[in-house]
């Protein structure tokens, strides 16, 4: 396959943007700071993305001929530095892949658009055809979900917002057991209401370190979030669904429509906090 040029061209992958005529490198269109070698070994990535870049070629490329240095160690260098930027991992590639004694692989999906073209379109020119928004938010799309790409404020906002939700559903549960059990004995008496209060508090007792861990690591945005929430959503998404009929205890108070309603929208929660933690932790790769 032919070497794309890399003239006039802006490449978009996941939450980043890398401008390979004045070498920057954009996340959530904010710069990032990254050195010249390391962006050129992007940019070598981006020419032939999911195709096997050699070392023999990234040296070629990187240094002349005549340069006296470690290439290997160098070479080494740039890529980490690269992969710090993305926040990418060589044991858990989302982005730049190693294939082993050989080279490296560009893995992510990626979107090309020129520059001239975007600028057209944005000023409500001729060009795609296209409002300028809505290219934009085309050239933009989430590698995964396929949506226009959200602000990581935005949607790590909400994902902590529904985190402290449940944290006061806990605490609410703890403070007033009492009334928990009173409510459960009303329509379920006997050991069906042991069950329901025993149930609420080991739960609740389990969901304040949860929702504390995940709570933490939005707030220190951990950079494999979205593998680890991966893993918990099966746990999480059956505790959730039983704090979903939560509501029902209160259906003598609220009604039993409202108690409806509420318990729909419980339900479907887990799948949102799963969106959002995809929306800012994409995780790409073969």
């Amino acid at each position: 396959m032919p070497e794309a040029s890399s003239a006039g061209r802006i490449v978009r992958f996941g939450v980043f943007e890398a401008d390979l005529v004045s070498g920057e490198l954009r996340k959530n269109g904010s710069r990032i700071r990254l050195q010249e070698q390391p962006f050129q070994v992007l940019g070598m990535l981006l020419e032939r993305p999911g195709e096997m870049v050699t070392r023999e070629h990234l040296r070629n490329r990187l240094w002349p001929a005549d340069t006296f240095v470690d290439f290997d160690h160098s070479l080494n260098t740039a890529v980490n530095k690269l992969r710090e930027a993305l926040g990418d991992q060589a044991a858990h590639p989302r982005f730049v892949e190693t294939v082993a004694r050989r080279g490296y692989r560009f893995i992510a999906p990626v979107q090309e658009s020129d520059p001239v073209v975007a600028a057209t379109d944005g000023a409500g020119g001729v060009g795609s055809g296209m409002p300028g928004n809505a290219a934009r938010a085309a050239g933009s799309l989430h590698p995964e979900l396929e949506v226009p790409i959200p602000r990581r404020g935005l949607t790590r906002g909400l994902f902590v917002l529904v985190q402290v939700m449940y944290l006061i559903f806990y605490l609410e549960a703890l403070f007033h057991w009492q009334d928990v059990s009173r409510i459960a004995d009303s329509f379920l008496p006997g050991w069906g209401a042991t069950a329901i209060v025993i149930a609420v508090l080991v739960t609740a007792g389990i969901g304040i370190p949860l929702r504390c861990y995940l709570l933490s690591s939005v707030a220190f945005d951990h950079r494999r979030f979205g593998e680890n929430f991966r893993r918990l959503f099966p746990f999480l998404l059956t505790m959730d669904q039983f704090w979903a009929v939560a509501p029902f205890l209160l259906a003598q108070k609220i009604g039993f429509g409202a108690a409806f309603a509420a318990t729909a929208g419980l339900l479907y929660l887990p799948f949102s906090e799963r969106t959002l933690v995809r929306m800012a932790y994409p995780v790409s790769g073969s």
